[in-house]
């Protein structure tokens, strides 16, 4: 079973460090493993109340950043992943572009859109 790769700021964690309930809501409605991606350091990891996300949390606190596509080699690594084996939405078209060339199917989620049919078509499309 794929594991889904979340967006963490402005995607499952609003600004405000609060969970996005309707995307949250529609994350429940699979049964499959959840890690929460960031590049927070520990000061951001409590401003947006990571240690509260409803799923797991990867940090490598920027170092490198999610541009990097070592961030995700290593997070593949971490959790003995395959990249075939995720699907990831990402709101930086950067680091969009950075996971797909490390293999991860990546879909760009507008964060000011908040288009949830979507990205719930790209996830269902792609487990």
């Amino acid at each position: 079973m794929k594991t889904i790769l979340v967006d963490a700021i402005n995607g499952l964690i609003l600004e405000d460090g609060t969970v996005f309930k309707a995307m949250y809501e529609l994350f429940e409605t699979y049964p499959n493993r959840k890690i929460v991606l960031t590049g927070a350091n520990d000061e951001q990891f409590q401003k947006f109340n990571l240690d509260k996300s409803p799923y797991e949390v990867f940090t490598l606190r920027h170092n490198p950043e999610k541009t990097d596509p070592e961030y995700y080699r290593i997070l593949l690594e971490k959790y003995g992943l395959q990249a075939e084996d995720t699907v990831y939405f990402e709101h930086n078209a950067e680091a969009v572009t950075s996971a797909q060339s490390v293999g991860i199917p990546t879909y760009f989620y507008d964060h000011t859109k908040e288009d949830l049919g979507a990205l719930k078509e790209f996830i269902d499309a792609n487990l």
